[in-house]
Order: structure tokens, then sequence, then C-alpha cells
């Protein structure tokens, strides 16, 4: 129900302690069988010899985890730190959680999570929030959390409620349609769905949405994806009656997504190639909003793939879009269909010193939510391009995102720092008024920290900006543990916001430090791009160089540092490892991409392309043959404690990718005196986790108290302050 720009929307961390290093990787870890596996990449052959754990269901593999998952569970045991780190967890997440509203017809759509209820629960009320009841409770369909809501989407007069269903942490979705007078599900269900929105046409007779061809029952988690193709389902027939719209016969690898625009008349499709992050934009003519006709052409309103374009909002046959083309940090223009060619476009918007992050047309105006140094700000143009203000936001933080109609004047928006949990704000941009619709509640006091930003040169000289929150006054003396996270990648922005763990390792004493690393969305196309490909090294020496800046800077020490990133950002920590073992106390890889040479013959990996690059040509095996985490462990080098962490339903991140680094590492680091030791937690009845917003609360903080209770138990005696009683 959240308003954000395709394709970077889906495209979304008494004391005992031991110094790092003291204890070594034990003759109790399970032992791996190296396979003879090897491959023949231009001439150059690469062992593979853990080739056998893609088999995920096979005896041997299933074993394998069996006997990892008691070894991991019995060293965590036997870390005191866990518990009372998992206890205060516990106790800052009970607060009240909302997601943003969304109005349809006379009614009020959002979602609301108590503070420990494992999912989020869909609420219904007045316009004005008031008389609110419960539209559906996903917690009520599993026992144990694992069933989550997705795609929630209301007709255009609110009567119908389209929304999906997703089990055990997987991407796939079955969506279902909701009576919202009375509660009861239509007969309708649809399935075979990744990825994908549910867009209504305006009549409410059905929606529009994205699929996959469907795929051999052994094949459906972790088989690669292709044929996508967009469908129009029309309520009360069977799936295999749905009208196919588009496909892409020839790219079946390429990436695109659909919606309806604001006033009904148009189906707007954005399409994302699998190797390039240039887009296109093409739209369907639907005519009339109340009989909307299905078998118009699709127009290729941009084709030529040679910038970014996204669908920002219409007003009658104008398009908004916005576009990289001519300005890497991102303008808005105005595309009137009857005169599309480049020439005749109009810049509302035009390029600044910020990245433009997403922009939409809600009352009429263009809404712009743009980056500064990696802090979020919203700006408001007319369509004729004059401007209307800024939005003065509560403080230096992010802007989760926003939501709002061209119609209809209520702009919802979601705000946030690293020192206070999410608000939601409604504001009239008719009147300039704003009010709280939601505001945090939290035991967490504020008021004993601070954040600021630092600028620091990495190996090239490039600065680079990090985020450094920690207790008022701290002593730059190398005594505080800090947390230091990267991700670097997909053009994703990461600027300050609220996370449970971070409040409780800064009440422990601890140093939270976030950079904003080349390879995301801070500066624009050319930040993202200098992070890509035969350039990833940026992102790894942008980081490391993190690391150097804040212990030479007094925030931290060596033994003392814990490094933490998930998915592109596990990538980061297992490169870094293997570039630097020495360079912290812990480390903490989640769900990361570690097999460079197959992640695209997985899942949706093939898309993954447009930063990575492959090892199908000659040159992307080399640059990714050079930081490949698992072609690269270091025979004889001192690791760190290593807590890699997967779920056994990931299917977005293959698990396979975190079995052979495991395996790798535990094998290269068990001969090491003094290394690791390198645990794998595999997480049942688990997929991707992290930002995909569908893993239950109470398995979240288990694994939360998990990771820092192992890095707690690493760091010297003393050098934390566990939650008490």
């Amino acid at each position: 129900m959240n308003r954000s720009t395709f394709p970077k929307s889906l495209i979304l961390f008494a004391i005992i302690g031991l110094v790092a290093g003291s204890c070594s990787f034990g003759a109790d870890a399970p032992e791996a069988r190296r396979g003879q596996q090897v491959d023949d990449y231009f001439g150059e052959k690469v062992p593979d010899p853990y080739r056998w754990m893609e088999e995920i269901d096979s005896p041997e593999t299933r074993a394998w985890v069996a006997a990892e998952r008691a070894a991991t569970a019995s060293a965590l045991d036997n870390m005191a730190e866990r518990a009372a780190i998992r206890a205060r967890l516990t106790a800052l997440w009970s607060y009240p959680k909302f997601g943003l509203p969304v109005e349809r017809g006379n009614r009020l759509f959002y979602t609301r999570n108590d503070g420990l209820q494992n999912q989020a629960v869909l609420y219904v009320a007045a316009p004005d929030g008031t008389a609110p009841r419960v539209l559906i409770d996903p917690n009520l369909l599993a026992s144990d959390g694992t069933v989550a809501l997705t795609a929630e989407s209301p007709t255009d007069d609110g009567t119908l409620l389209g929304y999906g269903l997703a089990a055990a942490g997987s991407d796939w979705n079955e969506f279902h349609v909701r009576d919202v007078a009375t509660g009861i599900d239509l007969p309708d269900v649809v399935r075979w769905v990744k990825f994908s929105r549910i867009s209504w046409t305006h009549d409410g007779a059905g929606f529009f949405y994205c699929r996959y061809p469907e795929v051999a029952r052994g094949d459906k988690l972790f088989g690669k994806l292709h044929g996508r193709q967009l469908f129009y389902h029309r309520l009360g027939t069977a799936q295999s009656a749905d009208r196919l719209m588009f496909e892409l016969r020839d790219h079946p690898d390429w990436f695109f997504g659909s919606q309806v625009s604001d006033d009904g008349r148009y189906l707007v499709i954005e399409v994302a190639q699998s190797a390039s992050t240039k887009t296109a934009l093409y739209y369907v003519g639907l005519a009339d909003p109340a009989s909307p006709r299905l078998d118009g052409p699709v127009t290729r309103l941009l084709d030529g793939f040679d910038a970014e374009y996204a669908f920002v909002g219409n007003l009658g046959p104008v398009f908004y879009v916005s576009t990289t083309l001519d300005a890497p940090k991102g303008r808005v223009v105005a595309i009137d269909l009857s005169s599309a060619a480049a020439p005749a476009w109009k810049t509302p918007v035009p390029q600044t010193a910020d990245e433009i992050e997403s922009a939409a047309v809600v009352g009429g105006k263009i809404v712009v939510l743009t980056l500064q140094d990696a802090k979020s700000r919203i700006r408001v143009f007319g369509t004729d391009g004059v401007p209307e203000g800024e939005i003065k936001l509560p403080g230096i933080g992010a802007v989760s995102g926003f939501t709002g109609r061209s119609m209809d004047p209520a702009l919802y928006y979601g705000f946030s720092s690293f020192l206070t949990p999410a608000s939601i704000l409604r504001r009239d941009l008719d009147t300039g008024a704003e009010t709280v619709f939601q505001g945090p509640r939290t035991l967490f006091d504020a008021s004993r920290y601070e954040t600021r930003q630092i600028f620091y040169p990495s190996k090239d000289g490039t600065l680079v900006p990090m985020f450094i929150t920690a207790r008022k006054g701290l002593k730059l003396d190398g005594s505080s543990p800090a947390w230091l996270y990267g991700y670097g990648g997909f053009n994703v922005s990461f600027p300050p916001s609220f996370s449970v763990p971070t409040a409780v390792w800064l009440e422990m004493g601890g140093v939270y430090a976030a950079p904003n690393l080349r390879g995301g969305g801070e500066y624009g196309e050319s930040w993202h791009l200098a992070g890509t490909k035969e350039r990833k090294q940026n992102v790894f020496d942008d980081f490391i160089a993190a690391a150097d800046t804040l212990v030479a800077r007094g925030y931290t020490s060596r033994d003392r540092l814990v490094i933490e990133g998930r998915s592109n950002g596990g990538l980061l920590i297992g490169a870094v490892l293997n570039q630097r073992p020495g360079l912290c106390a812990a480390a903490l890889p989640a769900v990361g991409v570690m097999d460079m040479l197959r992640y695209h013959t997985f899942t949706i990996g093939a898309a993954w392309a447009s930063d990575y690059g492959t090892s199908d040509d000659e040159a992307g095996f080399r640059y990714l043959r050079a930081y490949s985490p698992v072609h690269n462990i270091r025979a004889g080098a001192k690791y760190p404690p290593v807590l890699i962490a997967t779920g056994d339903h990931d299917d977005r991140v293959f698990p396979a990718h975190s079995f052979k680094y495991a395996a790798a590492l535990q094998y290269e680091a068990s001969p090491v005196p003094g290394s690791g030791p390198i645990l794998i937690r595999i997480e049942s009845n688990s997929g991707h986790g992290g930002s995909t917003g569908t893993s239950p609360v109470s398995k979240t903080i288990a694994e939360w108290a998990d990771r820092m209770g192992f890095a707690a138990h690493y760091l010297p005696a003393g050098s934390l302050s566990l939650p008490g009683p």
C-alpha cells in the first residue's frame, strides 16, 4: 500500500566475554564432504567442492543442515549474553507500529502491529481514523506466525480489498479478494505470483497482476525465474481464464511491473532489463474508467533504454515521469501523450544537488522525496514547475515513503531517525495543515544519545558519508564497542532510520555506524554505478575505510568492532573478511550472495546482473572471480568469529550461497590456531527476512538475540553493559 518508485522498491541490523580469536573452531563442527566438481570458465578451472549443497532437499544436504543447526544451537546456548539481550529486545520491541494509510472511497486502510504480534494486522476505519476494525489478521492463519499479509490494495470505491498471503518467508504470493463490509472472501484465488502489486480497474471488476509460469514442484522455491507475464483477472472467473496483457518472449529474464493511473484511464508498465540499470515505460489506454477496455495496444512511450524512467502520475493525457536522462540525480518531466517526443517535454522539477528518491502527483501537485547528504527532504511543486516550498520534517532522518492520489489533497508520510521510531503524519496540501496520524511510544530514552555525520576518505580518495550514533559526551579513546553496518548496492539509499536492535546496542554502551557506500543511491546514478560490476571493489574499499576511520578516530578499537550486512550486504561482509580477515572482532553476514559465479542461475538472481554482471562473459567472470566470497577464502588466515545466517525458505537469495560459504570457511579456518568459530544459523520456515517484512516478530527477535549475543560474547570482557533483569 506504500507508494514508491519502481524498480527501487523491488529490487528493499555482570559481563561475560572473550577476546576475539580466543576460541578456536573446534572438533565438534560438522564436516562437509568436498566433491570433485570443477568448472571451466574461459580456460580457468574453478573447483566447486560443495556443488552438492545446491540440492537443498537431498539427504546429504539435510543431514549437514541438521548437524550445523545442532552445533550452532549448542554454541549459542553457552553464550550467557544472549538471554539478557533477548529480554531487552523484547521489551523495546513492544510498542505500536503503523503502516502508511490509504484512503479509498469513504474508508481508511492501514496496518498496525501492537508491538509483539508476529504479523501486522490490517484495519479499516472512517476517513478521520475513528471506529477502526480488524479487516484481516494474518496471525490467525498460522500458529507460528509464518503467514504474512502482502500487496494490500483496495478498489477505487473501497468496497473490496485485494491482498496477498506469503508463507514461511517465501516471495511467492497467493492473491485473494475480501468484501470490506462483510469481511468475507470472494472465491477468487490467483497463484504463481512474485514481486507484484494488485492494480484494480476503477470499475472494481478485476485487477492486473504479474506472475511467472507454473514451475515444477521441486523447482518452486529455488528454480530460476523467467518468462514473467502481466495478466488481468476478472472477478468471478478462474485464473485459467485471465487475460494476458503483456510479456517479453524475446527477453524472458527481464522484469516489469504495472499500475493503474489514479484516474483509471491508463495501465502503466515499467520495464527493467536484467543486465542494465536503464528502464523503459509503456502504457495501455483503458479509455473510460467506469467501463475500461482491455484490448488496447501496448504503446511503447519510452523504449530506448537510455536512462531510468519511473511513472510519477498523470493529469489527463500528461504523464509526469521521474528520469535520469540528462540528469544523473534525477528530474521530473511532463510528457503530453499527444506530442511525446523529447523536445516537447517540460521539466517542472529540474535536477538539483539532491538525489531524487521518489515522486508522486498528489492533490494536483508534484511531491518529491530527495536526499541531501543521505538525509531525507520533501519538496512540493506545482505541475507548472512553480516551487511551493519544503515540508519541514521533525528532524534529521528518513522518510519511509508516502501515500496519496492525484485528486486528493491528503498526503501521508512516515518519518524516523536512528533515535526515534516512525511517526505517521498527514498533511493537507491545499491548506498546509499537518497532523500526527500516529506517533511513536517506546521505552527507549533517546535523550541520552546523538547522531553525527562525518565524511571520510576511501582508498581512492573519494569522500564517503557515515552516520555515527552514540551516547552524548562519548570519549574517543577506543574503548567503546562499535557496530558497523553496510550495504552498498542496487541504487538503495540508507538515510537514518530507527531499529530496536540499534537502540539496544546503544543502551549497552555501543556505537552504531552506518556509512553510505558507493553502489547506493545517495548521490545519484554516478554514485550507484561507481559500485557496480567491475567497480564493485569500490564498495569493499569504502567499507574497509569506514572501519579504519572508526578505529583511527577513537570511536572503537579493532578488538571491539563488529561488522554486519544482509543480502547484498552479506556479500559485502564475505568479501571484506577475505580481504581483511583482521579487520574486526566479529562478523555477521546474513542471507548473502556468496557464490558470484552462479548467483544468476537461481531464483530471481538473473535480475541482479545490472549491478553484478555475470560469469557468462569473460570480463564478468574475471572481476567476479576476484572477489566472490566462496572462491576467495584465504587458506591459513586467522578469521574472526563469524555467525552466518540464512533461512531454509529463502527463495530470493538461494540458501546454498550461505551453505557453501560456511562449509568453505569452516574447512579453511579449522586448522588455524585462534581462528573462528565459524557458525551458521539456519532458520526453519523462514525466508529472506529484513526488508521483505514477512518474518514473524518472534523469529526476528530470536535472530537478533543470537547475532547480538554472539557478537557480545567475543568482545573484551566489560566492554558492554548487558541489560539488567
